[in-house]
């Protein structure tokens, strides 16, 4: 107990100028005789370097953790103890040093932060249980992060958890949708809400066939088009709910339909996806002039790009002039670049008050 005894008075008394010097003399003393330390030795230890790291350049603490961190006899405690400090001194221990197993990471990331956790979901080669307890955050950097690390091992039901959560993380899509390990179902399940770019990747690499692709999108088109009996407007409002339960509602579908000549359709599904009373919205996406016409494609996802084509059938499709004039192009214009997505439907519900 002598030396490490004689290393905590010095750790109090010394100065500043000189705790540099003590920081580096008790990490190195911990390294080297770890095995040999009494528990009560190695505690002491632990909160001489806690108490010095305050006063240490975070120079000094990254060159130990780059050293320590491929030092396969480095002990555990030591190693911890530097995955706790600031995450530019832990970021090398937490990414290289094999002697953090699966189990201690998973014990470790149930009680860090957001910014540990995203490292750790860069680190090679993490097994499942990682994953698994990676997965149960709702941080889109620690989520994402996960995904993009290729060589992580990742169990269908995490894949299952990560695919769900991608519904309201768009962030999730791209990387899951090119990630060679999931799942054929799963991918299937993601086809329901991602972009139509990325239901052609899927379709390109093998994992998703064109008609699970399209199929879901062409087979309700097909059964609203030529209803087998009945008001046709009821079959499409139900249709219309189904696709929403499944999440299968997308901007891609109101193109779908209104190309096909399918306007009733149309008008239902975009008052669902605004979730506006159907003739509440026919009132003002075709009576109130263009702006409202490109506040509701704008707070549903429809690109400003395809705002003319969505605006001109479906004006035509009611026998109403599709012409704009330059001030209609200047108004559609500050719509799409003014607002965000839910700053347009704010606006647009203030206008269906009016």
């Amino acid at each position: 107990m002598g030396d490490v005894g004689r290393l905590a008075s010095l750790a109090t008394a010394t100065p500043k100028s000189k705790r540099n010097e003590i920081y580096m003399a008790v990490a190195t003393l911990f390294r080297v005789q770890g095995p040999q330390l009494s528990e009560r030795e190695r505690s002491l230890m632990r909160e001489i370097l806690k108490r010095l790291a305050l006063d240490v350049e975070m120079a000094i603490r990254i060159a130990l953790a780059e050293r320590l961190a491929d030092d396969p006899g480095a002990p555990l405690d030591l190693i911890l103890l530097l995955a706790d400090d600031s995450v530019e001194v832990a970021r090398p221990i937490i990414l290289r040093s094999q002697k953090l197993t699966d189990t201690d990471l998973v014990e470790f990331l149930a009680s860090t932060d957001v910014e540990r956790q995203t490292v750790c979901a860069a680190r090679p080669k993490i097994g499942e249980t990682v994953t698994e307890k990676l997965a149960e955050s709702n941080a889109e950097p620690v989520l994402v992060t996960l995904v993009r690390n290729a060589t992580a091992r990742i169990a269908t039901g995490t894949f299952e958890t990560l695919v769900e959560k991608s519904k309201h993380i768009a962030a999730l899509q791209e990387p899951l949708a090119q990630r060679d390990d999931l799942p054929m179902p799963l991918a299937n399940r993601l086809c329901g809400w991602v972009s139509d770019a990325l239901k052609t990747y899927l379709v390109q690499s093998g994992r998703l066939s064109e008609a699970s692709a399209t199929g879901g999108i062409d087979q309700a088109a097909h059964a609203v088009a030529a209803p087998p009996c009945g008001d046709a407007r009821g079959s499409g409002q139900k249709l219309v709910d189904k696709l929403a339960v499944a999440g299968q509602l997308k901007p891609g579908f109101l193109l779908r339909v209104l190309q096909q000549g399918q306007t009733d359709l149309f008008d239902l599904a975009f008052a669902k996806l605004l979730e506006f009373d159907p003739t509440k919205f026919c009132e003002v996406f075709y009576r109130r002039g263009p702006r409202p016409a490109a506040l509701a494609c704008h707070a549903v996802g429809i690109d400003r790009c395809v705002f003319p084509t969505v605006f001109g059938h479906s004006r035509r499709s009611r026998s109403i002039n599709p012409i704009l004039s330059q001030e209609d192009r200047s108004e559609i214009e500050a719509v799409f670049t003014s607002y965000s997505r839910p700053e347009a439907l704010a606006v647009l519900k203030i206008l269906t008050r009016g």
